[in-house]
């Protein structure tokens, strides 16, 4: 799966019509509203503000009153076929008084998404895993040494001594094997974006 590097904007006019796409990378769900609030300030009075997401295989469109399917859904499709995740694309449309017709309005939607992707830079969608240790004191020097090119989000000191820091999911597996001579514990958990 890939997303895309930085939000990007496009605009093109259809028939007296403009249409923005506005498309941006999310990390959950819970950012989805804030970002529709935001484009309706910056974009006030449109007559639609249709949109598509998918997250981690949640998907989600609105056609926000253009005639059923003929907005929400194109988008969608336009970003599934991109094979994309962690994305949401909002369409916003001024109406310029000429109707487009169903298969106008999937044209228009999808071809606004598509042409605002071109200029997006695409890039492949790493995982995180987020790695708990507890060690002695002792061991310390070895494992500030094994762990010297890894992100290290807490360190508590106490008893022993718990670091948590953050690995691509698919170098887990070799880290945790090459800590284990040092350690006293390992937990392991998919970072939640």
């Amino acid at each position: 799966m890939n997303t895309i590097q930085k939000p990007i904007e496009y605009e093109q006019i259809i028939n007296k019509s403009k249409f923005i796409a506005i498309i941006k990378p999310v990390h959950n769900k819970n950012q989805i509203n804030t970002i529709l609030e935001n484009v309706k300030q910056q974009y006030k009075n449109a007559t639609h503000y249709c949109y598509a997401y998918i997250i981690d295989g949640q998907e989600k469109c609105s056609d926000d009153k253009e005639p059923s399917k003929t907005a929400g859904m194109p988008i969608l499709n336009v970003l599934q076929n991109q094979h994309l995740n962690h994305i949401i694309c909002i369409i916003v449309r001024y109406f310029g008084g000429i109707k487009l017709g169903s298969g106008g309005l999937v044209r228009a939607y999808s071809s606004t998404t598509s042409l605002a992707l071109l200029t997006a830079t695409i890039i492949p969608l790493e995982k995180n895993d987020i790695i708990n240790i507890t060690f002695t004191y002792t061991n310390i020097k070895q494992i500030d040494y094994l762990l010297k090119d890894y992100e290290i989000i807490n360190k508590q000191y106490h008893e022993n001594i718990q670091y948590q820091f953050r690995v691509k999911q698919e170098q887990s597996n070799k880290i945790e094997e090459t800590l284990k001579p040092y350690i006293e514990t390992i937990s392991r958990k998919e970072e939640q974006k």
